[in-house]
């Protein structure tokens, strides 16, 4: 069952042939048989997943169908309030009660009965690109060995691990800078960040409400079409794929490849050989702005000041008990005037606006998801090799965030160290739609995750 599309297991509950307690059996099956050396989840709700699968078998046998994720299990990243599962965001406690309401995007999910899983790990409040905690421990990457583990990506960081586990079959999660793209690479999965304010921000902990975004993980860009399709306020019906032969795709040239591992750069480079073959236009792309952009990200953006505020107002007393690694961000900003803020957020705005013009004769811009293998977990310890690699790892996704875009990864291979790597597809402000249309088309050229990696080693 799990090696099939979620439109085929949606047909398949409505036609008898599956039930959805059979689909949670087999994922908790998988939980218990890997989350001991994984650790994908901070609250694992398998007996209350059983329960829901149940009464759902009964709802579908009768005729009922409340939506296209009706009894599909899904992973939802600790930061997005479930009704009965505690909010934790990454911390050593859990948040008060009133941040376990459900917002609109859970709210959509549960009205569909989507049956959650649990809730997925995050670095803690969802800032960090590799997906360390050292308050819950840091899930490992299903494609590390067993004697040198290695981190997810992050900060959605468990969610790409619980889809490579088997425990869900979609994880909501969020990005900033990457966070569903950078854990759906170094996991060998696809994943989509929304325009920001496509989807509403409300019942999730927020990191920077100017540039948070709700995402989704999947096994492939058809599942993600798929439960974008239900998921979506505007529900303007499935998504189709674009035909590959014409379609123009813009290869970013500058600042992606900088510092780019030999293997990923071929992998990246295939993909691109095979679309070009299979009819696509590509032309290369030098993006305006990049530097400029990533120089106001390096020295921390609009996130680090907006998660100071938040915490002021909201947690004083957490601001103490942060992750050192989390906490280096939040004192940066200390001298930071709200003038300094302000210009940052207008600077970003412009160049997002001269970066877009690429588009006038594009369809959609591709590039390399990470530049970098993901790191080993002890290798990250260390302050200063944590503060380059999430640097790295953060440098090309963070691109779409800072000019306002939508983004998607999908794998292209294994890089030398057997680590996933992805292909990012980037559209205008708006643009899901045809994000996802150009997506499916480069999937169906290139090949699935599923068909081109196989199954995760720790998985």
């Amino acid at each position: 069952m799990q090696s099939q599309s979620l439109a085929a297991i949606a047909a398949d509950l409505r036609a008898g042939k599956v039930r959805s307690s059979d689909l949670v059996a087999l994922v908790v099956e998988r939980h218990a048989a890997s989350e001991p050396v994984l650790n994908a989840y901070r609250t694992w709700a398998g007996d209350r997943a059983r329960a829901q699968a149940a009464a759902l078998d009964t709802l579908i046998a009768s005729g009922i169908d409340l939506g296209p994720l009706m009894g599909i299990p899904v992973s939802v990243k600790d930061l997005f309030g479930v009704p009965g599962l505690s909010t934790h965001a990454g911390t050593n406690a859990a948040f008060p009660k009133e941040w376990q309401a459900a917002g609109p995007v859970v709210k959509a999910l549960l009205a569909q009965m989507g049956v959650v899983t649990g809730k997925t790990h995050t670095v803690e409040f969802a800032f960090g690109g590799l997906g360390t905690n050292p308050h819950a421990g840091t899930p490992v990457n299903p494609w590390s060995s067993r004697e040198t583990p290695r981190v997810p990506g992050g900060s959605s960081s468990g969610a790409g691990v619980s889809l490579a586990q088997g425990s869900a079959l979609l994880a909501l999660g969020t990005d900033t800078a990457g966070s569903v793209r950078i854990p759906a690479s170094f996991t060998g999965q696809t994943a989509l960040k929304i325009t920001h304010g496509r989807w509403s921000l409300d019942g999730i902990v927020p990191l920077s409400p100017s540039l948070d975004t709700p995402g989704l993980l999947a096994r492939t860009v058809a599942d993600l079409a798929y439960a974008f399709a239900a998921l979506d306020p505007e529900a303007a019906g499935p998504v189709a794929a674009s035909d590959l032969a014409g379609l123009r795709i813009g290869v970013v040239r500058n600042t992606v490849w900088d510092d780019i591992e030999p293997s990923i750069a071929e992998n990246t480079g295939q993909a691109l050989r095979v679309l070009e073959k299979a009819g696509a236009q590509l032309s290369d792309v030098t993006l305006a702005c990049t530097e400029e952009a990533l120089a106001i990200f390096r020295a921390g953006g609009l996130a680090a000041a907006e998660l100071r505020a938040f915490l002021e107002r909201n947690f004083p007393e957490r601001i103490a008990q942060l992750d050192p690694a989390v906490m280096a961000r939040v004192e940066a900003v200390n001298d930071l005037t709200a003038s300094d803020y302000l210009q940052r957020a207008a600077n970003l705005a412009q160049y997002g606006r001269t970066a877009a013009q690429a588009f006038e004769t594009v369809d959609v811009l591709v590039s390399p998801t990470i530049p970098v293998t993901a790191p080993t977990i002890a290798e990250v310890a260390d302050p200063e090799t944590y503060r380059k690699a999430n640097m790295l790892a953060l440098r090309n996704t963070a691109l779409a965030n800072l000019f306002g875009w939508c983004a998607a990864t999908l794998p292209t291979g294994l890089d030398a160290n057997g680590i996933p790597s992805g292909l990012q597809i980037m559209a205008p402000p708006m643009a899901e739609r045809r994000l996802l249309a150009a997506a499916l088309a480069i999937e169906t050229a290139i090949g699935s995750g599923p068909e081109m990696l196989g199954k995760a080693p720790l998985a």
